[in-house]
């Protein structure tokens, strides 16, 4: 039956070959009518649509569509590293904030941030962070805000919401990228400085991730502005919800669609999306109210615009820029996307790896830490994993930005991917904490992180549209190395002159195809053993297997385009697996370069086994089930036959590994350091996460005594059964010295505190 295959398939790539071998009968027999056909059954593509697919550019993403990828490209990618500078500011004034922190006040007394840490923010410029120096910011690397954004969601997710806005998707980006230098000179500086408190308002109620649905409107018109008249300007009319710090604002950053019905600014009546910054004092704006997001903090809430008007020279870029608003924002999403929701999942993640493989240590159930039993340590390999991953793709894309790439599909990769992550590892801590995790108060350090997961879910791309429809869809047009170019040619006025190019084009995409389809199928027949790849004897099988898939994603990639072309945008659980694919194969390449840059510790090889295999495993899974999923299925089996001639090769993390990634969490090691390097660690025996580090580290100077005590009791030394007292005849029969009788004391007290659920009486529910 394979030799069959392999037979029907050379016939027809040998005739592919002779006609177009011959460049006027191409162009006469296949160009002009696959030209036409296409042209004809091309969708429309939205202005919003068309900004976005050419929103930031392309890197590693675009590496993994050739289907060969450069492994240079990767390999010479600049470490991400602190200056001197940032890593002041992140054990000077970020560890302060932590320290002011009680996120069970925060949420449950206050529903906000004190006013000293208010202040503390401002004066320490953490609202500055990626504003430059020349204009009184501290001009951070991504990696710095990452770091910082980090640590503070480690402690406080309030905390961390409240600084990663102003220096994400917010007015300051937008300035830098598109405002006019007066506007930069007047805004940037008081920005910086925290006199002015930004946000930037999007979404409202018709409108959340279609943006060309708003209905929110601007009219260019003649008004009167701080007493003059006939001013050029906007009046406006808006509703928005959803809007991070929109109710203490001082500055709100505001997307309309912009109408221009007397030509006031040329001849184009419907303008479209525009952006301008409006001072929240000014005349019919109306801000205060407050959504209440799941027990968050956090100011979030709606806001108002009745007959505002405000001067031309309000938006942002000026005159110049009207009508460019969407296009504005998806160049400033391609960054912020990648860099603040994925550092608040790895902090959470980091946070909650620690603490509750601390807390699985110290808890015993049938005289045994419940970290011993295997049911526990999968989830806490799992955990570890996860986590190593996760902060894999954050450091690796840190790293890319900092070199100068804006990679929009790989923004949305780690913030769909990076977010679910933070759910699996929440949920998994959550299920090892038990009815402690379930009882909120002050000594719960799980639920308030467990309540807030579906915020980081939600904002920045809601994750089932980023993965159903933006991932591959955009991916498929901006990283492909033809697409884009072909589609173009389709939109172009001159037909004639279309269809050279387009001839040109696609004869470079079937050489393109057939020679990732000959190289896929030995790939796929060899395993990939003879493959050139990067790596040393730990990281070489990954490369392969990697190379193996990244050929095989290419292949099946082109042909899903070909068989449902503009029809994929609505087949969007095939969109969904191909997205799987190439999301995984760029988690996998994160791990590995994550790992030689961390110098190759042999310490942390589990961690780089579990999270290879994971990865590919899943990036396998994903394409098996996309081309499962195709509508012309006899050419869709034979592609699956070849692909996976062998059969498939990846599989689940090993089982050995398990117990392995368990033991790095249930114990004081380098691994584990670190794994939960950069967050903040609390070592306060009256603070929710302190009183478990405490405890850990008791319990674990503790634990050899303990050993001594039991195997004593075997000897039948010891005749007690209740701890204590077994404690204190071992010290009455000089078995163990006082100090180590108060260890072992000291031990129980932390343990006890750690275990400890929050409790309340009758009158302080009120």
């Amino acid at each position: 039956m394979t030799g069959l295959i392999w037979g029907v398939t050379g016939v027809f790539f040998s005739i592919m070959m002779a006609v177009t071998a011959i460049p006027g009968l191409r162009r006469r027999l296949l160009s002009k009518p696959l030209f036409l056909i296409l042209r004809k059954k091309m969708p429309p593509v939205s202005k919003t649509e068309r900004e976005a697919l050419e929103a930031g550019n392309t890197w590693w993403d675009a590496q993994l569509f050739t289907g060969k990828p450069d492994w240079s490209l990767l390999q010479d990618l600049p470490i991400a590293r602190l200056t001197d500078a940032e890593k002041k500011f992140i054990d000077g004034p970020v560890e302060i904030l932590c320290g002011m922190l009680n996120d069970w006040e925060i949420t449950h007394d206050r529903f906000d941030l004190p006013t000293e840490v208010w202040d503390y923010v401002k004066q320490n410029q953490f609202f500055g962070m990626i504003i430059p120096k020349q204009y009184g910011g501290l001009a951070f690397s991504e990696f710095a805000h990452s770091q910082a954004v980090m640590k503070i969601a480690s402690r406080c997710t309030t905390a961390a919401v409240t600084v990663m806005v102003p220096n994400s998707l917010g007015p300051a980006k937008l300035l830098l990228a598109y405002g006019t230098e007066s506007q930069k000179q007047y805004y940037l500086p008081r920005l910086a400085r925290g006199e002015e408190i930004p946000a930037f308002a999007l979404t409202g109620p018709e409108a959340g991730s279609d943006a060309g649905a708003m209905r929110d409107t601007g009219v260019v018109c003649y008004g009167t502005h701080e007493g003059r008249e006939k001013v050029l300007g906007i009046r406006l009319n808006w509703e928005k919800r959803y809007i991070t710090l929109g109710p203490v604002a001082t500055v709100l950053g505001l997307a309309f669609k912009l109408y221009d019905p007397d030509n006031l600014l040329g001849n184009i009546e419907d303008i479209g999306i525009t952006l301008a910054l409006i001072p929240t004092d000014t005349a019919g704006v109306s801000i205060g109210k407050r959504h209440y997001p799941l027990d968050s903090a956090f100011q979030n809430g709606p806001n108002w615009g009745k007959d505002v008007f405000i001067p031309i020279d309000w938006v942002i870029g000026g005159r110049e820029q009207v009508g460019n608003g969407w296009k504005m924002l998806m160049q400033c999403l391609a960054t912020g996307r990648a860099i603040s929701l994925p550092a608040l999942s790895v902090g959470a993640a980091k946070f909650i790896c620690r603490n509750t493989g601390a807390y699985a240590r110290i808890r015993t159930q049938f005289k045994l830490p419940i970290g011993a039993f295997e049911g526990i340590e999968e989830v806490l390999a799992r955990m570890a994993g996860l986590t190593y991953l996760m902060d894999a793709a954050r450091q690796v894309t840190c790293a890319a930005l900092d070199d100068g790439q804006r990679p929009a599909v790989i923004s949305a990769i780690v913030k769909y991917h990076l977010t679910e992550n933070m759910r699996r590892v929440i949920n998994d801590g959550m299920d090892i904490q038990g009815g402690s995790g379930i009882c909120l108060g002050p000594s719960n350090y799980i639920g308030r992180l467990y309540q807030v997961i579906p915020v980081g879910i939600t904002v920045e791309g809601a994750n089932i549209l980023t993965r159903s429809m933006i991932i591959f869809g955009q991916g498929a047009v901006r990283c492909h190395p033809f697409v884009l170019a072909e589609m173009q040619t389709l939109i172009e006025a001159d037909e004639q002159k279309a269809i050279v190019e387009f001839d040109r084009l696609w004869v470079k995409h079937v050489q393109f195809f057939i020679c990732n389809f000959g190289r896929a199928s030995w790939l796929g027949f060899s395993r990939a053993y003879f493959v050139k790849t990067p790596g040393d004897k730990v990281t070489k099988p990954y490369y392969r297997q990697l190379a193996k898939l990244t050929s095989s994603f290419a292949v099946a990639a082109d042909f899903a385009l070909l068989i449902l072309g503009g029809k994929l945008k609505r087949k969007e659980r095939i969109s969904a697996y191909f997205g799987d694919v190439l999301s995984y194969l760029y988690l996998c390449s994160c791990v590995l370069k994550h790992f030689e840059n961390q110098g190759a510790q042999e310490e942390d090889s589990a961690l780089l086994t579990w999270a290879c295999q994971y990865s590919l495993w899943q990036a396998e899974e994903a394409l098996w089930k996309a081309l499962a999923l195709l509508p012309a299925r006899v050419p869709a089996t034979i592609l699956r036959s070849l692909l996976f001639s062998t059969g498939r090769t990846c599989t689940a993390p090993d089982e050995h590994l398990i117990s392995v990634l368990a033991k790095k969490l249930l114990n004081d090691n380098s691994t584990r350091e670190r794994l939960t390097a950069g967050i903040y660690i609390d070592q306060r025996s009256d603070d929710s996460s302190g009183r478990i580090e405490v405890a850990f580290k008791a319990v674990l100077q503790a634990a050899p005594i303990e050993i001594k005590l039991r195997e004593a009791r075997r000897q039948g030394k010891l005749t007690e059964q209740d701890w204590l007292l077994m404690v204190r005849e071992a010290l009455q029969k000089g078995l163990i010295t006082e100090k180590e009788s108060d260890i072992i004391h000291a031990a129980e007290i932390a343990r006890s505190k750690a275990i400890a659920v929050d409790d309340f009486m009758p009158e302080q529910w009120v």
